[in-house]
């Protein structure tokens, strides 16, 4: 008999998928087999509405030893026989419905994805969009995720570096909670998520499983609106045990940097827990399996085969074991106080059959679980869009002189703008003592151990400028995320990305993504900084509305000498201060998409710009200049403009600032428009003839704005206040 259309939506299939199915199965699923082929294809195992898309990113290089997509994460090297693992993951519908363990959870599931490759866990950073934190159920979804993420990263020791928070109407009931964790590791000892050869065990280790997180594959990740069916999905989000996950994460470095010879490959149990972790792994390792469910560990009487394999019950790991190490594996886990049960075996085909109690209860033949549906569609611009980028912001009127100081004010209270340190310092960012330079800056700096090196890291996406325009606003995330890493003095090396979008069904939606991949692909090409891993998460929407088109980017950037770091803040009084990059006198075009004009004026429009090439100028002499010394500090500008980027230095600096430049043309878009490709650096006095020289060298404009103070003076055109004044309003939102 046909399944019925409400067994089909418990697993997120449409009739045409089911048919499909039956197809090239050619006979129907049983009820075990359905569960695990509507969560293997689904968008999140899937990725059937995005994988076409996403070979269109450029992802190798002489650094690059993982294929994209092949692993758990991406590798990249940096020399001295280590490699740094990264990626970056969403968890945004069961945070929207549980925020604490789903953020909580979220954190977990990334820092599995990063050990289950044999490196170690060495910082974490989280990017996040609220709606409007005056609103009760948003501030309530803020507070829980920001604890959920400090909860669990605290208890693991892994120090949360860095990251971003977004605050939009269009995020209301679906926030995005993006989580991306690195590693580092000796290459040779790098782990694969693979099954290979007949008679290796299976081995399950870490928690029992229970019924949490059943259908969080097929349901939370990959539908639409968690708001609407709240309660019917509350069972779907997991719950967290970061001190379980803690000794797990211990165990597998152990396993991995000392015992690596004992194993095949490593896995964890993330997105439909059992079902993907073996099915997956054998794909790649081009095996079968056979499962004996009668030995998985259970936390909870009764429960049936389908309900083990779709369990997404946390802190779990897959260990293939070669035979002959078995015990020697099972011993060094129970070192760690850790279940390690064996539950199976791989074999020669290309099945993964499952028994339980000694019955067949599913065989499911590995390419097809593999190989869902692919949907490639026509994309078509949404209708408002035209309108949108047609409004020009020179019909506004200026900004008066008289409300500089005022405006200037406004903007860094406002929540996009304002500090982040009441989010921060609720996580723990020194601890494994390797964080040279913490949050609250362009990006994050940590030392390599055993090395002089350092990484630098950094997550960004401005989504206004991707709704305006999801090509040239990808491709700014990229841009600024590459401005951020060098104003560190690091060479930015490569990224991974989040791709948090609503419905591709809709063509619009399916516009917005294929835009943003193509953005991504065209900086990261001019930039040399491939991507090695990611995520996406679709369906983001409530009520029919979609979020923001949101393209997360996280990048890492190496400095040969650790020691030679910069900071944003203006560090010393007496220096000259420059903008390096697109000049102070700006269009007011400059003003489409930014902070201002929102703030100002009530306007998400207008058409943002960036010059690719220009930016790859910019950071080229960025690191020269770093490179040779003549660097006090450096400072992207961004959200804000111009005067929100010297103020902030002055701010994290504890400097007072004397402007000296004059602020030609509209006030508005020179103080507060978000031109790209710009930086604001200081610098020694006698330095000053070599900067403007290296400048013209690199085609790459360089204007002298003022010179830091040791008062609590800021003057900047008709701007005059106190830095404490600026200091009141940016830190109005730490408490």
């Amino acid at each position: 008999m046909s399944v019925t259309q409400e067994a089909l939506d418990a697993v997120a299939l449409s009739r045409a998928e089911y048919d499909l199915l039956v197809e090239r199965l050619g006979r129907e699923p049983n009820e075990v087999e359905l569960g695990m082929f509507g969560s293997l294809w689904s968008e999140h195992c899937g990725y059937k509405n995005s994988k076409p898309l996403l070979s269109l990113f450029p992802t190798g290089g002489d650094r690059i030893l993982t294929k994209v997509g092949a692993e758990n994460a991406g590798a990249i090297d940096i020399g001295d026989g280590l490699c740094v693992v990264m990626k970056v993951e969403s968890h945004n519908h069961p945070s929207a419905i549980e925020p604490y363990q789903g953020a909580a959870t979220g954190v977990g599931g990334i820092v599995r994805d990063i050990f289950a490759m044999g490196a170690y866990p060495v910082a974490i950073l989280d990017s996040l969009r609220f709606g409007p934190i005056w609103d009760t159920q948003n501030r309530f979804l803020f507070d829980g995720v920001v604890a959920g993420i400090g909860g669990y990263g605290n208890c693991l020791g892994i120090p949360n570096v860095g990251g971003e928070v977004f605050f939009a109407a269009a995020y209301n009931g679906n926030p995005l909670v993006n989580a991306m964790c690195v590693g580092v590791a000796e290459t040779a000892k790098l782990l694969s998520a693979s099954a290979r050869g007949a008679g290796s065990a299976l081995l399950l280790v870490g928690s029992d499983t229970g019924r949490d997180g059943i259908h969080g594959a097929s349901g939370l990740a990959s539908r639409t609106d968690p708001e609407a069916r709240f309660e019917e999905m509350r069972p779907a989000v997991q719950v967290g045990n970061p001190f379980m996950e803690k000794l797990l994460m211990e165990a597998c470095y152990e396993l991995a940097s000392q015992h690596g010879d004992w194993v095949v490959g490593l896995q964890d149990l993330g997105a439909a827990g059992l079902t993907s972790s073996v099915v997956e792994c054998c794909a790649k390792g081009h095996s079968g399996a056979l499962l004996d469910l009668s030995r998985v560990p259970r936390r909870e009487q009764g429960m049936t085969p389908y309900e083990i394999m779709l369990s997404e019950s946390q802190e779990r790991m897959l260990v293939i074991a070669k035979r002959e190490h078995v015990d020697d594996v099972t011993a060094l886990f129970q070192h760690w106080e850790l279940h390690c049960e064996e539950i199976g075996q791989v074999t020669e085909g290309h099945e993964v059959v499952i028994l339980d109690q000694g019955v067949e209860v599913a065989r499911v033949p590995v390419d097809i679980a593999t190989d869902p549906p692919l949907y490639r569609r026509q994309g078509v611009p949404p209708e408002e869009l035209a309108e949108l980028n047609t409004f020009d912001p020179g019909t506004l009127p200026d900004l008066e002189a008289t409300g500089a100081t005022d405006a200037l004010l406004r903007l860094l209270a406002r929540p996009n703008v304002a500090s982040k340190r009441g989010v921060y310092r609720q996580y723990d960012q020194q601890v494994l003592n390797n964080t040279a330079v913490q949050p609250g800056g362009d990006a994050a700096v940590l030392r390599v151990w055993g090395t002089n090196r350092g990484i630098a890291l950094t997550t960004d996406c401005n989504p206004r400028y991707c709704y305006l325009d999801p090509h040239i606003g990808a491709a700014i995330a990229v841009a600024e995320a590459a401005r951020n890493i060098v104003c560190t003095g690091a060479a930015p090396v490569a990224i991974t990305d989040c791709l948090n979008f609503g419905n591709p069904e809709k063509l619009d939606v399916y516009y917005q993504l294929s835009q943003a991949v193509r953005g991504i692909s065209e900086a990261c090409s001019t930039f040399d900084t491939p991507v090695v891993s990611g995520n996406v998460s679709l369906y983001n929407e409530t009520a029919g509305r979609p979020v923001y088109p949101t393209p997360v980017i996280g990048m890492l950037g190496l400095l040969d000498d650790v020691s030679r770091h910069l900071h944003s803040g203006f560090p010393q009084e007496g220096s000259a201060v420059y903008l390096i990059g697109a000049g102070v006198e700006q269009e007011a075009a400059s003003l489409s998409g930014s902070e201002f004009l929102e703030s100002e004026h009530g306007r998400v429009a207008g058409l943002p710009r960036v010059d690719l090439a220009a930016e790859a100028r910019l950071q080229q002499l960025t690191l020269r200049l770093a490179g040779d010394g003549l660097l006090r500090s450096a400072h992207d500008c961004a959200d804000g403009g111009l005067a929100v980027t010297v103020a902030e230095s002055c701010m994290i600096g504890g400097r007072g600032f004397a402007g000296d430049a004059e602020v030609p043309g509209r006030l508005d878009a020179a103080l507060f428009g978000e031109a790209q490709g710009r930086i604001v650096i200081s610098l020694a006095p006698d330095a000053e003839g070599r900067v403007t020289e290296l400048a013209r060298e690199y085609g790459v404009p360089a204007t002298r704005l003022g010179r830091t103070t040791g008062d609590d003076a800021f003057t900047f055109g008709p701007v005059g206040t106190t830095v404490g004044a600026l200091k009141a309003a940016w830190e109005s939102l730490v408490d």
